[in-house]
């Protein structure tokens, strides 16, 4: 290349050295020529000297003749005629000389600034030639001693390179050397195994009956080492994507029932008007939402008790997993049922004239991210049920692609998370637009309050699950392998699941093998022991079923609490409707009166407080304070009314409360009792955490029994390896001692044979 380089920076400049000749031959000769005009300036400037003498002669004539025609007018008019005709003819001569005078001075002057010009661009383009030669041969300088250095270089570089290629040969007939030796020992190994090799066969053919490691069938019945760690870890780690996935159903939850509020109260108040029938639909589907996210925490919670210490936890023996992509798939086709409602609700609150362009927009967004947020939950759906297959189908998902499918799920975890930032993003930036309208009422802002709050709740539990999946990816592709024969791993479900029944087994065989023989007991006592055994499983069965009526009961409460609170919501909507209508009645039969709302207030303190109220009624309007709401009045004839009516809501209030405080004494009675039965059950622990101790220095023990065995087992092994050897070495020196005699019987021969020739010739 530096080469190719030079060679063309070469012809550059020669190409600009003859460029710089073919100027310079044009200078010369535009010198010459500039030259040539400089001559015949000086001889028409002589010319015109010689013309303006003649000229000055001329006049000096001519003013001398006027005089003399003057004395001579007499003498004739022939002379004057004369001189007449010799000015004219001077006079047109001289015109002519100056105006070919001015037409020479033009082209000199021309001509001059023309050659300055050229002149001019001569000397410049010279200097940006020499400039650029000056510069190539700078390059040409670079480069020849950048050629040079890097010859330099090279021809170090090669010094090197014989000095290192023979160094490499001596390397190499070293290498030959030793691949001969190498070659001796291999063929002496080869030997010494292949003998070994027989006798290993001829053992195993004759000792070993069966031998279940040549198909994969038998090989996937194996039970595999029990890795305790990897069980505690995957239930730990179960144990945190359930708490995940309660968090995300209680958003879950919270989102579609405060979704379910907002459509009553906006864009038209059910309270007030009717809502459309899109929404009224809508509505009935959104109060469906927790038949459909309720079993999701379900299916969960029964994947994290299938978990256990016992088990082999992978792919092939979690069929609970099953069950939850069930629960998902019920939950997903939930979303896309209310889908095209949601769409179209938000369509309608777009055509709405409250609606403004900034909300529209906003609403868009909304409609978009929807979409998406359905669009994932499919993905991810998608991507669990092929998990649950192998606990299922063996043929529905091959072993190569679980990495894959984890990793997609990963990714899907966190387009999750990414969507619901945009949806809480968009909904905050809705509820500050609503809020700024002036028909936004205080019900409307507490709901689109609650909807970002559970929103926001949503994309903290969206992120944590998406961190979590991927924080801990890496050990679910890893864990893959635990099972039989590592990565081989199950042929079936059937097979995991006889698997676990062979674990099971082998764990009560060795459990009974470990189990020292217990002292005979007496009868009486035995007697006593069954009794006392009878009643403890009695009280278990009892406490089991005491925890169920609880679950029971706890379940119903729930459901009425979520009942209660929206009777709540609605008798809040009635109250708020029932003032409103008061209040507009009161405005037109009365004027002058005051009419206001208040909040709910407490009961009424005491009676001297309503002898005072009722004292006071006379003289002033009376202002009556209710569950119902707050009225002023002026007319003694509605206070029996209004009392009644407060007594009423009293009584049922206080009926409710002590119906509650009753049901509370029982629940506090119950967890009493639970709380002595935990007691009971504690101590039971701790008298189990005692025989697990005593179990571990057990296994301690075991463990440096079976340690002293494998160093016996060791030390066994290098003695026979030791004897081996030494029966090698003499082995080595019999062949010695053979091959020596050898040599002799072959001289004794030689010397039989000279003897014998000796004997014939005589």
């Amino acid at each position: 290349m530096l080469r190719a380089q030079n060679q063309v920076l070469k012809k550059g400049v020669v190409d600009e050295q003859a460029n710089s000749a073919a100027l310079k031959e044009q200078l010369k000769m535009k010198d010459q020529s500039l030259r040539k005009l400089q001559q015949e300036m000086d001889s028409l400037t002589f010319r015109n000297l010689q013309l303006a003498k003649r000229v000055e002669l001329l006049q000096d004539e001519l003013a001398l003749s006027e005089p003399r025609g003057k004395k001579n007018k007499k003498s004739g008019e022939s002379s004057s005629q004369l001189s007449q005709e010799q000015k004219t003819v001077f006079d047109e001569d001289l015109q002519k000389k100056i105006e070919e005078n001015e037409r020479l001075h033009i082209q000199f002057f021309e001509a001059d600034e023309q050659h300055k010009h050229v002149e001019a661009e001569l000397r410049s383009r010279l200097a940006t030639l020499e400039t650029e030669a000056a510069q190539h041969q700078a390059v040409v300088d670079g480069l020849t001693r950048k050629y040079m250095e890097t010859i330099e270089k090279l021809q170090n570089d090669k010094a090197k390179l014989e000095v290192k290629s023979q160094t490499l040969e001596k390397e190499a007939k070293e290498c030959r050397l030793r691949t001969e030796e190498c070659q001796l020992q291999l063929k002496n190994l080869h030997e010494d195994l292949s003998g070994r090799l027989e006798e290993s066969l001829s053992i195993i053919n004759e000792k070993v009956p069966f031998n279940d490691t040549k198909y994969s069938q038998y090989n996937a019945l194996n039970v595999p080492l029990h890795n305790r760690r990897h069980q505690l870890k995957m239930r730990d780690i179960a144990g945190q994507a359930l708490a995940f996935v309660q968090d995300l159903v209680t958003a879950l939850l919270n989102f579609h029932t405060y979704t379910e509020q907002r459509i009553q109260i906006f864009p038209v108040d059910s309270a007030i008007d009717t809502i459309s029938p899109l929404n009224q639909k809508f509505s009935q589907y959104l109060h469906e939402n927790a038949s459909y996210v309720r079993p999701l925490e379900e299916g969960m919670l029964h994947l994290f008790e299938s978990i256990t210490e016992d088990t082999v936890t992978v792919l092939e023996t979690t069929v609970k997993l099953k069950t939850f992509s069930e629960h998902l798939t019920s939950y997903i086709c939930f979303l896309r049922k209310i889908l095209p409602y949601q769409l179209k609700s938000l369509e309608e609150e777009c055509e709405s004239s409250l609606c403004t362009s900034a909300l529209r927009a906003r609403n868009l967004e909304l409609s978009q991210d929807m979409k998406k947020m359905t669009a994932v939950f499919e993905k991810l759906q998608t991507y669990i049920a092929l998990l649950a297959l192998p606990s299922t189908e063996p043929d529905g998902l091959l072993r190569t692609n679980y990495s894959s499918v984890l990793t997609n799920v990963g990714a899907a975890l966190h387009g999750f998370h990414d969507i619901m930032k945009d949806i809480s993003k968009h909904y905050s930036q809705k509820a500050t637009i609503e809020h700024e309208l002036p028909t936004a009422t205080q019900k409307l802002i507490t709901t689109n309050d609650c909807i970002l709050s559970s929103v926001v709740a949503l994309t903290n539990g969206a992120g944590k699950i998406a961190s979590f999946f991927s924080n801990n990816l890496d050990y679910f592709i890893a864990s893959l392998s635990y099972g039989p024969k590592a990565a081989s791993g199950f042929i079936s479900p059937l097979s995991a699941e006889c698997m676990l029944q062979y674990k099971k087994k082998a764990a009560a065989y060795m459990k009974s093998l470990r189990k020292p023989l217990l002292e005979s007991v007496p009868y009486e006592e035995a007697l006593a022991n069954r009794r006392i055994l009878l009643s403890s499983t009695e009280s278990r069965e009892g406490l089991a079923q005491q925890v169920q009526q609880s679950l029971e009961k706890i379940s119903k409460l729930e459901q009425e609490k979520e009942h209660w609170m929206l009777e709540a919501q609605l008798a809040k909507i009635k109250l708020e409707k029932e003032n409103q209508r008061i209040a507009d009645k009161l405005k037109n039969t009365s004027s002058g009166q005051l009419v206001g709302l208040a909040q709910e207030n407490a009961a009424v303190s005491n009676a001297a407080g309503q002898d005072e109220a009722t004292a006071k009624a006379v003289s002033e309007p009376i202002q009556s304070t209710s569950l119902i709401g707050t009225l002023t009045r002026t007319s003694d004839s509605e206070i029996p009314d209004v009392e009644s009516r407060e007594d009423l809501i009293k009584n049922h209030y206080m009926a409710r409360i002590v119906e509650l405080t009753s049901q509370l004494q029982l629940a506090d009675s119950k967890s009493v009792h639970f709380y002595a039965e935990c007691r009971a059950l504690s101590k039971r622990l701790a008298l189990a955490e005692k025989s697990k101790e005593a179990l571990t220095e057990e296994m301690k023990l075991a463990s440096q029994n079976i340690s002293r065995l494998q160093d016996e087992l060791t030390t066994t092994k290098r003695s026979y390896e030791d004897q081996l050897s030494m029966m090698s070495d003499h082995l080595c020196s019999m062949n010695e001692t053979l091959s020596k005699q050898r040599e002799e019987i072959d001289t004794l021969k030689m010397s039989s044979k000279g003897n014998s020739k000796k004997n014939k010739s005589r």
